[in-house]
């Protein structure tokens, strides 16, 4: 090529979302990366709840579309190449996950080491800011380096994509304090909820109660290590425990809620991790006091990320959740499957084979 001769821009399929049922594949720009970033050929991206609240209704909790976005942030790749030749991390034709978030570093949150909850982040595939944050459901993605986390070895890149989910699920549970020993609850068998059961197994819960409305769900939750299941419509069900130590709310309705702070004992914690609908939603916050039970919130996560990075390493049993993969230029069924509960748990998107390095 001439010297001052254009370079040729690079397209590569993305799912790009335009509004509530409007989801578009299209081929999207891949720009060059810049002084610390890394270019990323994605392989693997799991749909994730709040991709399907995009999906299904322009928005998810209080963010809220306003222009089109690429969706996505669990996703699993291989560094292609990085903007300057001294940016620090993994070489090219490594396999890794992408830590979603980059804190701001110096809000009031930040310096208290709560990053998870910066008041300036940015997180892939989120409208919380304006212009929107595009997400990672493209087979290209340009991202800051520092979010790049090398698979352990012989971490499957597959079962890499539980990653983000993962760590929302360990953060949670850390959240209820020590569970070792503990029975916890866990309200609502989806793929977070499964993967909190798991998470709280791991770190030496004694018992794990699990309660859904949906029979198949109730046994992705046993995959997960469950060891009682219960339907959270059937209140003759034999399951329902009399009281436990914590409880973890995952489906994001208030009657979950509702049944952790009736269920809870006395002094237990209740923590809210499920996004509830915007606005206000009814609990018995009379137990709060009666009882005096802590309701704490858990949003996202921060080191858990690497943390759930070796938990997936030494635990091949987390393949057993991932129910579905489907090529990206099918992703309007991936959605649909992704939706329906009763037929899936998480399901990844395949962006095609790792490229060779460069």
């Amino acid at each position: 090529m001439s010297a001052g001769e254009r370079v040729p821009e690079e397209f590569v399929p993305g799912c790009v979302i335009h509004g509530a049922g409007d989801l578009r594949v299209t081929d999207v720009p891949v720009r060059p990366p810049g002084p610390g970033e890394a270019l990323v050929a994605v392989r693997y991206g799991g749909v994730c709840g709040s991709d399907l609240h995009y999906w299904r209704h322009g928005g998810v909790g209080d963010f809220h579309l306003r222009e089109p976005m690429l969706l996505g942030h669990e996703v699993v790749g291989t560094v292609v190449a990085y903007g300057s030749p001294d940016t620090p991390g993994p070489a090219a034709g490594t396999s890794v996950a992408v830590h979603p978030a980059t804190p701001c570093g110096v809000c009031p949150e930040c310096v208290d080491r709560r990053r998870n909850v910066c008041r300036d982040t940015r997180y892939l595939g989120s409208a919380a800011r304006f212009p929107h944050v595009q997400g990672g459901f493209a087979a290209r993605i340009v991202v800051p380096a520092g979010q790049l986390r090398p698979l352990p070895a012989g971490l499957d890149p597959r079962r890499a994509a539980l990653a983000e989910p993962l760590s929302v699920a360990l953060h949670a549970v850390r959240r209820a304090g020590d569970p070792a020993g503990r029975h916890v609850l866990v309200t609502g068998a989806g793929p977070i909820g499964c993967l909190v059961v798991a998470a709280a197994k791991a770190a030496g819960a004694a018992h794990v109660t699990v309660t859904d409305l949906l029979p198949a769900a109730l046994e992705y939750a046993r995959a997960a290590g469950a060891d009682t299941l219960v339907r959270a419509d059937d209140p003759d069900d034999a399951g329902w425990p009399v009281e436990v130590d914590t409880a973890v709310e995952a489906s994001g309705v208030a009657a979950g809620l509702d049944t952790c702070l009736r269920l809870v004992r006395r002094g237990g914690v209740v923590v809210q991790l499920g996004m509830l609908p915007p606005g206000q939603s009814p609990f018995a916050g009379n137990l709060l006091v009666s009882r005096e039970i802590e309701l704490r919130g858990a949003f996202r996560f921060d080191g858990e990320f690497d943390d759930a990075l070796r938990l997936l390493a030494a635990e091949p049993a987390f393949d057993a959740l991932v129910s579905a993969v489907v090529p990206v230029r099918d992703a309007a069924s991936a959605f649909e499957l992704a939706a329906d509960r009763s037929r899936s748990c998480k399901v990844l998107l395949d962006f095609g084979a790792a490229p060779a390095a460069v």
